[in-house]
């Protein structure tokens, strides 16, 4: 377990892959300060870590999350080092919710159970997504006669389009991980306890890419979504013909050639 860790939330590495879990299982993992802090740490140390290729946030004993616990959110936390990294983060809601700051690097949800309001928030941020059968994901907000604030009002239409945005949005209802996964709110769906263990398989893959390569397409795309197509592609190559004539590129082909593995450093 890495220092970063909190009460709330786990921050464990194995090799190239940090797992983030939020830990809190008498409360579903409702969202809590300390939750968030070790959140957004959690995302800043995967952006900064060069060994770091990818991210997994999952949930501890069979739940994602279930959104915020405004009363453990408004109290003080009991962890001295908790309270000053609450002083220290600016903003350490919207980063830790992904809203702001998400890492620069691939994020894999890694979803069983309960994934509503700012649990589904929190899997609106990430790249690739994983529900285990029994997950029931949805956006409460309105419901309860409030915002989604943590940006899925402005991203949700933009990833599972229009209608199926507003579907969730508007009615507050809950979808099972077979709707999600026809919406295109998630990528696969498989057997209930198999997630995390999915989500790793598919965080290995990305690991075994090129990291320049998989940094670079994750920045182009969040640098050019709401660009007209010309300037998006003169960002595409401004940021393509670095990772064309990286070390990596030279690796990958040579690795090729002599039919082996390729091992990429990320220069």
């Amino acid at each position: 377990m890495l220092p970063i860790s909190t009460e709330h939330c786990t921050v464990e590495q194995d090799g190239h892959v940090v797992t983030v879990t939020m830990n809190r299982p008498e409360a579903r993992n409702a969202l809590s300060s300390a939750m968030l802090v070790g959140l957004a740490e959690a995302w800043a140390y995967i952006s900064a870590t060069p060994e770091v290729r990818v991210g997994i946030l999952t949930g501890a004993d069979g739940h994602f999350c279930s959104g915020a616990d405004l009363k453990a959110m408004g109290a003080p936390p009991s962890d001295p080092r908790v309270a000053e990294r609450m002083r220290r983060i600016p903003d350490f809601h919207w980063k830790g919710l992904l809203r702001d700051g998400r890492p620069t690097k691939p994020l894999i949800a890694a979803v069983e159970g309960y994934a509503v309001a700012g649990g589904t928030e929190l899997l609106v941020g990430t790249d690739l997504r994983v529900a285990a059968e029994d997950a029931v994901l949805g956006l409460y907000e309105a419901r309860r006669a409030l915002f989604p604030m943590g940006g899925s009002v402005v991203r949700l239409p933009r990833q599972i389009g229009y209608a199926n945005a507003m579907d969730l949005l508007l009615t507050g209802r809950s979808v099972t991980a077979q709707e999600a996964l026809a919406m295109g709110l998630v990528n696969k769906v498989v057997p209930s306890g198999g997630a995390l263990a999915a989500a790793r398989e598919l965080a290995d893959q990305v690991a075994a890419c090129g990291p320049l390569a998989v940094q670079a397409i994750l920045r182009v795309y969040r640098e050019t979504e709401h660009l007209p197509e010309p300037a998006a592609l003169k960002v595409s190559d401004e940021l393509g013909w670095p990772v064309i004539g990286s070390e990596d590129a030279k690796e990958g082909a040579r690795a090729f050639r002599e039919k082996r593995p390729p091992v990429y450093h990320g220069r």
